[in-house]
């Protein structure tokens, strides 16, 4: 398949599944449209790349559906000089969608391999505004602190107390809470000292987030 077939398999993707579903920011819509999806995935799965569902990307990992991916980068309600902390960099995609709007992004992964893999193609991508580290992301990045978003791309049972901590004033965290099979998609909003707005956006299935104050392993 030429590039150009997944530029416009990228655009048809936007078009029927990002846009009909209420995706409104122009950012988002127009990270979706640049960032090349196929290319956070094994060769053989490219031309399902754009299609609506998530996609394997080894180690009993996920990259997540694009409506998703949309969604919860929509929900942060970034403007273009934040600093964005993600929590579960994956296959990278949801990384360089935020790198595509935030400022800066410093994104954490449990799994080296993925990180390895993630980190190669966003630097042949030329991203030059992500850091990524391998450790326990459920304990945040408290050097980097405090955030003015933070995404969590895998579900905790309840929402982890460090990441609300790390939350500038205004601003949000985007991760799924809920049972092992199903949760639901909920913002925190943190107001002066440690009061939060939570919103819920519905149900979502993601694979469990590990760590000392998610699942265990």
């Amino acid at each position: 398949m030429k590039l150009n077939d997944y530029s416009n398999k990228r655009l048809k993707m936007v078009e029927t599944q990002i846009i009909p579903r209420g995706i409104k920011d122009v950012r988002v819509i127009n990270a979706l449209k640049k960032v090349p999806r196929h290319l956070f995935l094994d060769d053989a799965l490219w031309p399902q790349a754009y299609e609506d569902y998530p996609a394997p990307i080894g180690e009993k990992q996920t990259i997540s559906q694009p409506y998703i991916v949309a969604l919860m980068t929509e929900l942060l309600q970034l403007k273009g000089d934040e600093k964005v902390l993600e929590i579960g960099t994956g296959s990278g995609y949801q990384t360089a969608v935020l790198a595509e709007i935030a400022e800066q992004v410093y994104s954490i992964e449990r799994i080296p391999l993925l990180a390895k893999r993630a980190r190669k193609t966003l630097d042949d991508l030329k991203y030059t505004n992500i850091v990524i580290t391998i450790s326990d992301g459920t304990l945040g990045w408290r050097e980097h602190s405090p955030f003015d978003g933070i995404i969590v791309t895998a579900a905790a049972p309840v929402v982890p107390k460090t990441l609300l901590a790390q939350l500038k004033p205004g601003s949000r965290l985007v991760i799924p809470v809920g049972e092992e099979f199903v949760q639901d998609l909920i913002v925190y909003t943190r107001k002066d000292g440690d009061s939060y707005i939570e919103e819920n956006y519905g149900g979502c299935r993601f694979v469990k987030l590990i760590g000392e104050q998610g699942w265990r392993n």
